[in-house]
């Protein structure tokens, strides 16, 4: 099987956002990402470099209101992005999950690449920022990504203490598992994991 060419570009403007995303599956996690919102960049970064997903981001937004609609619109274009270029999802693994460590923090992460959104979320942290970003778009992302890459996607923190980590392994851990869940099943060449016969809805 070539794996190559899942490669997918989209481009979103509204009143509150203008974002262009690029992506490519089977890349090497390289990023070039600029959202203004200097946390979620850091993060954006960590989903690249993890799910060696190439991507290309660039949002601008109304950050003088606050930073919600960038998140959750960027959200939106990475999942749709994401969702093009998986196409049929021919010949993937499908499912994926992972406990993932960082010191003190593990956060658990499950996918189901199904064509069904769905995110199941038990996060907390116990304060309302991280520096600047308010640690409720956490879940604002994950929730736009779910919804519109048509994955079922369930993120469990098992317990930390620092609340940079609980986010940033949140990011690693789907990473990983999205990693996973969509690489290519040497067992199941151009077949669509389902016996429905498809993985659109």
């Amino acid at each position: 099987m070539i794996m190559s060419g899942r490669t997918a570009s989209v481009s979103r403007s509204t009143k509150e956002t203008q974002i262009s995303v690029s992506v490519d599956l089977d890349g090497k996690g390289r990023s070039e990402i600029s959202t203004g919102v200097g946390f979620f960049d850091h993060m954006l970064d960590q989903l690249s470099r993890h799910s060696l997903i190439d991507m290309k981001i660039e949002a601008k937004g109304d950050l003088h209101i606050d930073d919600h609609h960038t998140v959750e619109d960027t959200g939106i274009a990475i999942g749709q992005a994401i969702s093009k270029a998986l196409g049929e999802r021919r010949g993937i693994c499908r499912y994926a999950s992972i406990d993932l460590a960082m010191d003190e923090t593990l956060t658990s992460a499950a996918i189901d690449v199904s064509g069904r959104p769905f995110l199941v979320w038990h996060v907390d942290f116990s304060a309302p920022k991280i520096g600047t970003f308010d640690t409720e778009l956490v879940r604002e992302f994950f929730q736009a990504l779910a919804q519109n890459a048509g994955i079922t996607l369930h993120v469990r923190n098992q317990y930390g203490a620092n609340n940079h980590h609980i986010a940033e392994t949140c990011f690693k851990a789907v990473a990983r598992a999205l990693r996973a869940a969509i690489e290519f099943d040497p067992r199941q060449e151009g077949a669509i994991p389902s016996t429905k016969g498809t993985l659109n809805g």
